[in-house]
């Protein structure tokens, strides 16, 4: 496997270097510590894998390797190697089809392994992000709806009727509609069933 680095702070490339090149697995290691390194290194060594950190010097931002990338076509890999937990900057680095996000203080174990899962096609995504994420999503959602609308929508994604839901809150099947629509614009959903399935991921490990 051949391995692109690319921080801008040496001491965290040669870390990473001294310990992933003690696995037989990492074939060459490369390293980068700005945008215009990383390209040239990446056109014309072509890393399977490059792991990028989004701020770099001089105010330079990682994603821009990436989405120069993209538009040539590389065959390369990206990780997102990032001490950044904000939820733009991972909603950034999902939108650009990124294959893993680490956080820079997991275990150097947890960056091998997925390192090597990421080689045989498989994603990662540093489950702390993801729930912290998802707190952020949660909380968005509480502050646009209304409390009814709320419980309207945890209604839906446990897959309830209008009827059961009417039901359930001792309202009428129309003040359901109601809600139903006004939930639905505030989340800029297209209709109930895109809200039932967007529910259902929200609260897919909830009791409640």
């Amino acid at each position: 496997m051949k391995l692109l680095i690319v921080d801008d702070h040496e001491i965290v490339r040669k870390g990473l270097i001294d310990v992933l090149a003690l696995d037989e697995e990492f074939d060459e290691i490369l390293e980068a510590s700005n945008i215009e390194e990383a390209l040239k290194i990446l056109r014309l060594s072509k890393p399977d894998i490059a792991i990028v950190d989004i701020c770099l010097r001089n105010k330079e931002n990682g994603f821009r390797i990436i989405e120069k990338s993209l538009l040539e076509n590389m065959d390369t890999k990206f990780v997102v190697f990032t001490s950044s937990s904000r939820k733009n900057d991972y909603d950034h680095a999902k939108a650009l089809n990124i294959c893993g996000y680490i956080l820079k203080d997991s275990y150097i174990e947890d960056i091998n392994y997925a390192l090597k899962d990421i080689l045989k096609g498989k994603s990662f995504f540093d489950r702390s992000i993801q729930e912290s994420t998802m707190r952020d999503v949660h909380k968005e959602v509480r502050e646009a709806l209304t409390d009814r609308e709320y419980e309207v929508l945890k209604a839906l994604g446990k897959g309830l009727t209008n009827q059961q839901i009417a039901q359930k809150f001792y309202i009428t099947e129309n003040t359901v509609k109601k809600h139903i629509s006004s939930l639905l614009s505030k989340l800029e959903l297209a209709h109930r069933t895109e809200a039932a399935l967007y529910a259902a991921k929200m609260w897919r490990r909830a009791d409640d």
